[in-house]
């Protein structure tokens, strides 16, 4: 197997576990809210859920929070950190970072860190909001924030990697819930070959089922991703706990969040133009 992608760490591949978008940010930030702040029904029902099945498994994940639900759930992000979770940077209100100006990423992150401090917060990794983490957003300036990892949903970032000091852990479409579960990626479900229409849970669970077999036979890496806010039936969350079992028994499996994953991943300090060592 090429380099790219390979793991070289702990057990035989490495896994994690993300979820993102916390509360209602998304909303507020395109004005299609119309209930008080700090109401969003996927933080009283869906995330407590999960939180308690990760520890049920004893699994650790990354989640990555648009900064102003920061100040919006402070209790809810302190809980998810005493459960032993990294919180990573997902944008300031999840803009479509992908095409903001560069003074406005500048604005964004300053604005970001400077609430995430309170809550004794140091972002470490960032995953764009949209995916995409576009060509305003520099090198140096990820470097010069203190972040160490990104995680793109990106066609340019498809392998485990270490780039101009930042380590890559890689997300594809298709180990995202929402990829299965919103109408709105039709076009991009086609773009994968697979269908328009909105696709099934257990479609969702054979993908991420063969995807971690997969990563197992390459000693590879994998990242999936769920939102709590769209785990809105017993199946889908049936999907979630099922995704934990696989992993909580596999003793081949480093299953650990994003920052662990990218802090052993730093150390081989991979260069594009030499092999990797």
């Amino acid at each position: 197997m090429d380099r790219f992608g390979q793991w070289r760490g702990p057990r035989k591949a490495a896994i994690c576990l993300t979820m993102d978008n916390l509360g209602e940010a998304q909303d507020v930030y395109k004005e299609t809210w119309d209930k008080p702040i700090g109401t969003h029904p996927s933080i009283t029902d869906q995330l407590p859920r999960m939180l308690d099945l990760l520890d049920k498994y004893n699994i650790k994940i990354t989640y990555f929070i648009e900064s102003w639900s920061l100040a919006v759930y402070p209790d809810v992000v302190k809980d998810i950190i005493a459960r032993g979770h990294e919180v990573a940077w997902h944008g300031y209100q999840h803009e479509p970072w992908a095409s903001l100006p560069l003074e406005e990423v500048r604005d964004k992150l300053d604005k970001s860190f400077e609430m995430a401090e309170p809550l004794g917060i140091k972002y470490v990794g960032f995953r764009p909001p949209g995916g995409e983490l576009g060509k305003r957003t520099s090198w140096d300036l990820i470097k010069e924030s203190g972040l160490e990892y990104i995680s793109p949903v990106d066609l340019e970032f498809r392998w485990l990697d270490h780039l101009n000091g930042i380590t890559v852990l890689p997300l594809e479409w298709p180990e995202v819930d929402a990829f299965y579960y919103m109408e709105k990626f039709a076009d991009k479900r086609s773009a994968y070959r697979e269908q328009r229409a909105v696709m099934s849970p257990a479609q969702f669970k054979e993908h991420l089922m063969n995807k971690i077999d997969l990563a197992l036979e390459d000693e590879g890496f994998l990242s999936i991703l769920f939102h709590p806010f769209l785990q809105t039936s017993e199946e889908k969350l049936e999907v979630f706990e099922d995704v934990l079992k696989r992993i909580a028994n596999d003793p081949e499996i480093f299953c650990a969040p994003c920052r662990d994953v990218a802090k052993i991943a730093s150390q081989w300090q991979w260069d594009e133009n030499e092999d990797g060592k």
